[in-house]
Protein backbone atom coordinates (compact mmCIF):
# COMPACT_ATOMS: atom_id res chain seq x y z
CA UNK A 1 0.00 0.00 0.00
CA UNK A 2 1.17 3.14 -0.74
CA UNK A 3 2.63 5.40 2.10
CA UNK A 4 -0.08 8.42 1.36
CA UNK A 5 -3.30 6.00 0.87
CA UNK A 6 -6.48 6.85 2.57
CA UNK A 7 -4.91 10.45 3.63
CA UNK A 8 -6.24 13.90 2.56
CA UNK A 9 -4.51 15.38 -0.80
CA UNK A 10 -2.15 18.19 -0.19
CA UNK A 11 -2.01 21.47 -2.02
CA UNK A 12 0.70 19.68 -4.77
CA UNK A 13 -1.94 16.98 -5.60
CA UNK A 14 -4.31 19.63 -6.36
CA UNK A 15 -4.84 21.22 -9.94
CA UNK A 16 -6.31 24.08 -11.62
CA UNK A 17 -9.53 22.55 -13.46
CA UNK A 18 -10.77 25.96 -14.87
CA UNK A 19 -7.16 26.65 -16.52
CA UNK A 20 -6.82 22.66 -17.89
CA UNK A 21 -10.82 23.08 -19.49
CA UNK A 22 -9.25 26.03 -20.75
CA UNK A 23 -6.29 24.60 -22.66
CA UNK A 24 -8.27 21.78 -24.05
CA UNK A 25 -10.51 24.51 -25.93
CA UNK A 26 -8.09 26.81 -26.69
CA UNK A 27 -4.47 25.35 -27.18
CA UNK A 28 -4.23 24.12 -30.55
CA UNK A 29 -1.99 21.36 -31.51
CA UNK A 30 1.39 21.44 -33.60
CA UNK A 31 1.55 18.21 -35.94
CA UNK A 32 5.30 18.75 -36.60
CA UNK A 33 6.14 17.98 -32.54
CA UNK A 34 5.88 14.64 -31.72
CA UNK A 35 4.58 15.12 -28.11
CA UNK A 36 1.01 17.24 -29.36
CA UNK A 37 0.34 14.50 -32.02
CA UNK A 38 -2.45 11.68 -31.55
CA UNK A 39 -0.70 9.18 -29.91
CA UNK A 40 -2.01 5.54 -28.73
CA UNK A 41 -0.57 3.79 -25.92
CA UNK A 42 -1.60 0.49 -24.50
CA UNK A 43 -5.68 0.98 -24.71
CA UNK A 44 -6.31 4.61 -26.39
CA UNK A 45 -4.76 8.08 -26.47
CA UNK A 46 -3.72 9.71 -23.27
CA UNK A 47 -2.29 13.02 -22.64
CA UNK A 48 -3.23 16.72 -21.01
CA UNK A 49 -4.48 19.48 -22.28
CA UNK A 50 -1.52 22.07 -20.40
CA UNK A 51 0.67 20.00 -22.65
CA UNK A 52 -1.40 20.36 -25.56
CA UNK A 53 -1.84 16.59 -25.92
CA UNK A 54 -5.00 15.70 -25.34
CA UNK A 55 -7.81 18.55 -26.47
CA UNK A 56 -10.69 19.57 -28.31
CA UNK A 57 -8.38 18.89 -31.88
CA UNK A 58 -7.46 15.60 -30.70
CA UNK A 59 -11.19 14.58 -29.58
CA UNK A 60 -12.67 15.99 -33.07
CA UNK A 61 -10.02 13.69 -35.08
CA UNK A 62 -10.39 10.31 -33.71
CA UNK A 63 -14.18 10.75 -33.13
CA UNK A 64 -14.76 11.21 -36.81
CA UNK A 65 -11.92 8.58 -37.59
CA UNK A 66 -14.26 6.14 -35.36
CA UNK A 67 -17.24 6.81 -37.22
CA UNK A 68 -15.39 6.25 -40.54
CA UNK A 69 -14.06 2.96 -39.00
CA UNK A 70 -17.89 1.98 -38.10
CA UNK A 71 -18.76 2.70 -41.52
CA UNK A 72 -16.09 0.58 -43.14
CA UNK A 73 -16.39 -2.15 -40.48
CA UNK A 74 -20.48 -2.02 -41.27
CA UNK A 75 -21.32 -1.47 -37.45
CA UNK A 76 -24.73 0.09 -37.74
CA UNK A 77 -25.48 -0.70 -34.20
CA UNK A 78 -25.57 1.88 -31.09
CA UNK A 79 -22.27 3.39 -29.75
CA UNK A 80 -22.26 3.09 -26.14
CA UNK A 81 -20.36 6.39 -24.52
CA UNK A 82 -19.11 6.98 -20.38
CA UNK A 83 -16.93 8.72 -18.73
CA UNK A 84 -15.20 9.11 -15.21
CA UNK A 85 -14.88 11.46 -12.99
CA UNK A 86 -11.14 13.38 -14.68
CA UNK A 87 -11.80 16.82 -15.74
CA UNK A 88 -10.94 16.09 -19.14
CA UNK A 89 -13.97 13.67 -19.35
CA UNK A 90 -16.74 16.00 -19.99
CA UNK A 91 -15.48 17.83 -22.22
CA UNK A 92 -14.17 15.33 -24.14
CA UNK A 93 -17.73 13.71 -23.51
CA UNK A 94 -19.26 16.93 -25.38
CA UNK A 95 -16.91 16.92 -28.30
CA UNK A 96 -17.17 13.31 -28.76
CA UNK A 97 -20.69 13.54 -28.98
CA UNK A 98 -20.92 16.52 -31.08
CA UNK A 99 -19.32 14.62 -33.58
CA UNK A 100 -21.16 11.55 -33.40
CA UNK A 101 -24.57 13.28 -33.65
CA UNK A 102 -23.23 15.07 -36.69
CA UNK A 103 -22.75 12.04 -38.44
CA UNK A 104 -25.63 10.77 -37.24
CA UNK A 105 -24.65 7.54 -35.02
CA UNK A 106 -27.09 6.35 -32.46
CA UNK A 107 -24.99 7.12 -29.32
CA UNK A 108 -26.17 5.29 -25.91
CA UNK A 109 -25.47 7.07 -22.53
CA UNK A 110 -26.20 6.79 -19.04
CA UNK A 111 -30.07 7.51 -18.72
CA UNK A 112 -29.06 9.71 -15.29
CA UNK A 113 -25.76 11.73 -17.39
CA UNK A 114 -23.67 10.14 -14.63
CA UNK A 115 -20.64 8.43 -14.37
CA UNK A 116 -19.59 5.25 -16.03
CA UNK A 117 -16.87 2.91 -15.15
CA UNK A 118 -14.87 1.55 -18.37
CA UNK A 119 -16.34 -1.97 -17.00
CA UNK A 120 -19.95 -1.32 -16.96
CA UNK A 121 -19.56 0.36 -20.54
CA UNK A 122 -17.61 -3.26 -21.86
CA UNK A 123 -20.20 -5.20 -19.84
CA UNK A 124 -23.28 -3.02 -22.18
CA UNK A 125 -21.62 -3.94 -25.60
CA UNK A 126 -20.95 -7.22 -25.18
CA UNK A 127 -24.73 -7.89 -23.37
CA UNK A 128 -26.23 -6.04 -26.68
CA UNK A 129 -23.83 -8.02 -28.90
CA UNK A 130 -25.01 -11.34 -27.12
CA UNK A 131 -28.64 -10.66 -27.55
CA UNK A 132 -30.18 -11.75 -30.90
CA UNK A 133 -32.85 -9.38 -30.90
CA UNK A 134 -30.98 -6.41 -30.49
CA UNK A 135 -27.66 -7.48 -32.64
CA UNK A 136 -30.59 -7.67 -35.31
CA UNK A 137 -30.71 -3.80 -34.71
CA UNK A 138 -26.49 -4.36 -35.61
CA UNK A 139 -23.53 -4.95 -33.72
CA UNK A 140 -23.25 -1.95 -30.93
CA UNK A 141 -19.81 -0.77 -29.63
CA UNK A 142 -18.44 2.15 -27.57
CA UNK A 143 -16.01 5.05 -26.43
CA UNK A 144 -14.52 5.43 -23.28
CA UNK A 145 -13.71 8.73 -22.26
CA UNK A 146 -11.12 8.27 -18.32
CA UNK A 147 -7.30 8.27 -18.56
CA UNK A 148 -7.51 5.37 -16.22
CA UNK A 149 -5.05 5.30 -13.21
CA UNK A 150 -3.31 8.29 -14.84
CA UNK A 151 -3.08 11.73 -12.71
CA UNK A 152 -5.90 14.21 -12.48
CA UNK A 153 -4.56 16.42 -15.19
CA UNK A 154 -4.58 13.95 -17.92
CA UNK A 155 -7.75 12.90 -19.88
CA UNK A 156 -8.28 9.26 -22.01
CA UNK A 157 -10.00 8.09 -24.74
CA UNK A 158 -10.71 4.73 -25.58
CA UNK A 159 -12.56 2.76 -28.55
CA UNK A 160 -14.08 -0.57 -27.56
CA UNK A 161 -15.20 -2.65 -31.01
CA UNK A 162 -18.05 -4.81 -31.07
CA UNK A 163 -16.14 -7.62 -29.63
Amino acid sequence: MHERAGTPATQSDLIDVEALVRAYYELKPDPSVPEQRVAFGTSGHRGSSLSTSFNEHHILAITQAIVEYRAQQGITGPLFIGSDTHALSAPAQTTALDVLVANNVRVLTDEFDDYVPTPALSHAILTWNNDPERRAEGEADGIVIAPSHNPPQDGGFKYNPPH
